[in-house]
């Protein structure tokens, strides 16, 4: 026999929102083992005290947010539908089962005007990871860094060329510090004081988000991208800190400022990092080695000319100061320029009847160069490093962390795609989706530890 429920939608039940949210719901954990207090603290000098209407509750409006990072809703329009029909949220939110919720264009109105130019989403990020270090989830001694690439809202056939300035690096003082002391050690006078050069490139700029980056990339898709430069900790995998620049910036250029920042902020006492191979550039690799941070990166392999000895077949003397070429020939100093690098040459009497001549140099006075920077011992330290037993140990861990981060990050929380234009927009979204995924781990983890005991 067949029956309808039709009539039963008309029927009035006395319920419990409290009942109708399963137990194990990931929101009752989130709930219950993040203090979500600190955000009255945090955004009140951003509201006026005495004046205007009754503004809605700081604490409920950024749970609205952190339900569209937490379920990867793309939309605030979406989300507050979402929100109307589903009692899980309503509950997280506070809201009873007639309450109305929020308007999705307060959240917009809060981004776009209260919020702006603020350090707010930031300082919610950091709250987190210091609440995760309060529950010893958060280590601080074994750091791992990647990035990975998120893209822009901006077609890429639309844009236009621009001539910018080269950027600058940081570590060009002390540089150029390290050239005269090599030369003065070396006999070599000090270089003659370089003219104010304005170096220029060509880039292209979209024309409806220029704050984006065109990325060419090996392997990586072309077009306008945001990098998302993420740390994450090795005890359980917690994201400590987010830093997002356009596509064409380095992966290299940020890091060691960011690494500093942890420590800092965090007072992080880090041993030990983790990197991949973008990250393998000398500045890097002195920084690790001043800091006396065990650094493991990965190799990176370059292609030598074909037909050519490459590289390490000559070997550097470090006593003698030089280099010995595969049929133990010496390779003398000659000078450092202004880039770093040492030049060592060989005698083009021994190179020019040598049999191997074809196979080690093109040039017509037969005569091979060999460079080497100034700061190339840090480089080999951190190869070293890499082929130690721990080195082989942390980097595969690497890809079990924080390639797991971006992978979660993507799939589940809409990370492939920027939601919005802008590189303060797009930083808002990368630090939200990281606090929620930091926030999901802390509470399923707490949990478990709490039903274990």
């Amino acid at each position: 026999m067949l029956r309808s429920n039709r009539e039963k939608q008309q029927a009035y039940e006395f319920v419990s929102i409290e009942e109708l949210v399963p137990h194990d719901h990931l929101l009752r954990k989130v709930d219950k083992y993040i203090d979500f207090s600190f955000i009255d603290e945090k955004v009140r000098p951003l509201y006026c005290a005495d004046n205007g209407r009754p503004a809605i509750d700081p604490v409920v409006l950024f749970k609205m947010i952190f339900l569209g990072y937490f379920y990867g809703i793309r939309s605030e329009r979406q989300l507050e539908r979402e929100i109307q029909t589903n009692l899980a949220y309503r509950w997280f939110l506070g809201l009873g089962l007639t309450d109305k919720v929020p308007d999705h264009t307060t959240i917009s109105w809060n981004r776009r005007t209260r919020f702006k130019d603020t350090t707010i989403f930031q300082d919610i990020f950091d709250e987190i990871v210091l609440q995760a270090i309060e529950h010893r989830m958060v280590g601080g001694r074994v750091l791992v860094s990647d990035s990975t690439h998120v893209k822009a809202n901006a077609n890429k056939h639309q844009y236009t060329k621009q001539q910018v300035l080269q950027n600058t690096r940081d570590y060009m003082d002390e540089l150029n510090g390290a050239v005269e002391a090599d030369r003065k050690a070396h006999g070599k006078k000090p270089l003659k004081p370089r003219e104010d050069v304005v170096e220029k490139k060509e880039i292209k700029v979209s024309k409806t988000d220029p704050d984006s980056g065109y990325m060419i990339r090996d392997g990586k898709p072309e077009g306008f991208f945001y990098l998302d430069h993420r740390t994450v900790d090795l005890k359980y995998n917690l994201i400590t800190d987010v830093h997002v620049t356009p596509g064409n910036v380095h992966d290299s250029v940020p890091y060691l400022s960011r690494l500093d920042r942890q420590r800092e902020r965090f007072g992080f006492e880090v041993e030990a990092v983790a990197l991949d191979s973008g990250y393998l550039t000398t500045p890097i690799c002195k920084g690790l080695q001043e800091r006396g941070i065990f650094g493991v990166i990965a190799h990176r392999r370059f292609h030598p000319t074909q037909g050519l000895f490459p590289k390490w077949k000559f070997t550097y003397d470090a006593e003698r100061n030089r280099y010995i070429c595969p049929l133990q020939h010496e390779l003398l100093y000659r000078t450092t320029n202004r880039e770093g690098y040492r030049q060592y040459a060989s005698d083009p009497k021994h190179c020019k009847t040598c049999p191997m001549l074809e196979q080690c140099t093109r040039s017509r006075n037969h005569r091979k160069v060999v460079t080497r920077h100034v700061w190339e011992d840090s480089k080999e330290w951190v190869r070293n490093n890499r082929l130690s037993r721990s080195g082989k140990y942390l980097y595969r861990k690497r890809k079990e962390t924080i390639e797991r981060s971006f992978a979660d990050a993507k799939e589940l929380h809409g990370f492939r795609y920027c939601r919005l234009r802008g590189l303060q927009n797009v930083r808002e979204q990368a630090l939200m989706t990281a606090t929620v995924q930091n926030m999901k781990k802390m509470a399923i983890h707490l949990d478990r530890l709490e039903n274990r005991g």
